[in-house]
């Protein structure tokens, strides 16, 4: 079905590249193969450190993405609940066509298809730990579940991998964070992460970050402003753009949870078409 909002597919390595170069150019200066290992707040001041330097800072924005060790130090609430859930994720050259983005369902999971840039196709698919620990390694994981959705069967088998293994991540958490730790301003995944069958998680994480920004910009600005109005302000922010839209994506994303619930789901999405205008609707926000 047609998605109201249109869009384009392009890849982390693409745009975290062009980020890169735009930062650099206006003078951004990064320390590169560096991890922040602790942040202090005290006296209305941060105190980084990594494991070469210490960096003192007004304000710290935490845009890392999914999970880091820093979530361990700020004793973040999600950190501390084990998740089941493993992406895999893949760069393929395939046939997929361009205006297509496709949702593959599996037993204990789900994998999406969309072309990025240079012709390729991102595949990715989450599944549930229990799948892995039967097999021996993925492959054979996927010979045995994957390849049991015939079209899933028929990309793997008809396309040209571009990695040499698969990247993985463990213990996907979608459980709630919250945009702001120990004064840290969060976005993107490390503010919360949309349930990968949801799409849109890079959109939302721009979105959030135009919305940080501006609100920074607004506190650097304005001398007199303090750090709590920028946070509650933020916060305000967040939860009007994204808090709704995060609860819908976990409220769906129980329904694959369960072989029989999830074959439902597809089959009233596929055959009463508000029900997935209804789904997409809840999840993708508006444009900005």
């Amino acid at each position: 079905m047609p998605l109201d909002l249109g869009g384009f597919g392009i890849s982390r390595y693409a745009f975290d590249h062009f980020l890169y170069e735009k930062a650099k150019a206006s003078g951004v200066i990064f320390f590169l193969q560096e991890e922040v290992e602790k942040i202090q707040f005290a006296a209305d001041a941060f105190l980084v450190k990594t494991h070469s330097r210490e960096l003192t800072a007004d304000l710290v924005i935490g845009a890392y993405g999914k999970r880091s060790r820093l979530d361990i130090h700020l004793q973040r609430s999600f950190i501390q609940k084990r998740s089941p859930y493993v992406g895999v994720k893949y760069h393929i050259k395939s046939n997929h066509p361009n205006d297509l983005i496709a949702l593959h369902n599996f037993r204990g999971g789900y994998c999406g298809v969309s072309n990025v840039e240079d012709g390729r196709t991102n595949l990715c698919y989450l599944t549930h730990r229990d799948n892995l620990k039967t097999f021996k390694n993925i492959r054979e994981m996927e010979e045995a579940i994957l390849f049991k959705n015939p079209l899933l069967k028929n990309i793997f088998l008809n396309c040209q991998f571009i990695f040499d293994k698969p990247e993985t991540i463990n213990e996907i958490s979608f459980e709630t964070k919250h945009p702001i730790e120990n004064h840290v301003l969060m976005t993107g995944d490390a503010a919360g992460m949309i349930t990968p069958l949801c799409g849109n998680g890079m959109a939302m994480a721009i979105h959030a970050s135009k919305i940080l920004s501006e609100h920074v910009i607004a506190y650097v600005k304005q001398k007199n402003n303090s750090r709590i109005t920028l946070e509650q302000n933020y916060m305000r922010s967040w939860d009007k753009h994204f808090k709704g839209r995060l609860w819908y994506g976990r409220q769906v994303q129980k329904l694959f949870g369960n072989e029989w619930a999830s074959n439902l789901t597809v089959g009233l999405a596929i055959n009463i078409r508000p029900i997935a205008k209804m789904i997409i609707k809840g999840t993708h926000g508006t444009p900005f």
